[in-house]
């Protein structure tokens, strides 16, 4: 499984896996139960490659901010998404010191530890982007 399979779908709680395109979408597999469903071509879908956070200087992508957070748990998992917004911003500046204290809301925050937790629950160690093309 690479992170470039993996999709957000508005509207979807959770992360999804590409699977195959139908008719009407595209199907993908919920990483979290493992069903599998389909996801309309109207509605929104971001492959996590596409995703970056906002720090100080420049976006960096989500590849990288889960990687920190990776090397920052030693592999397991990350601050529940539930815990108290001065918790998350703590644990952020933690594992990504130059965020962007204005632009990166708490809501922000907690999506990106509830999709590490379930990323790493479904057996991903490496967050990489995918080669580009020359």
């Amino acid at each position: 499984m690479e992170l470039k399979d993996i999709l957000a779908i508005s509207g979807m709680p959770g992360l999804y896996k590409y699977v195959a395109r139908s008719q009407r979408g595209v199907i993908v597999e919920a990483l979290a139960d493992g069903k599998r469903l389909n996801a309309a071509f109207s509605s929104k879908m971001s492959a996590l490659t596409e995703i970056s956070m906002f720090t100080e200087n420049e976006d960096v992508p989500l590849a990288t901010v889960l990687t920190n957070i990776y090397n920052y748990t030693s592999g397991k998992e990350a601050i529940s998404h539930k815990e108290s917004p001065e918790k998350i911003k703590a644990y952020m500046a933690e594992v990504l010191p130059d965020y962007d204290r204005e632009r990166v809301h708490v809501s922000d925050m907690k999506k990106l530890f509830q999709w590490y937790n379930i990323l790493v629950g479904a057996g991903m160690t490496e967050f990489v982007l995918p080669e580009e093309e020359e």
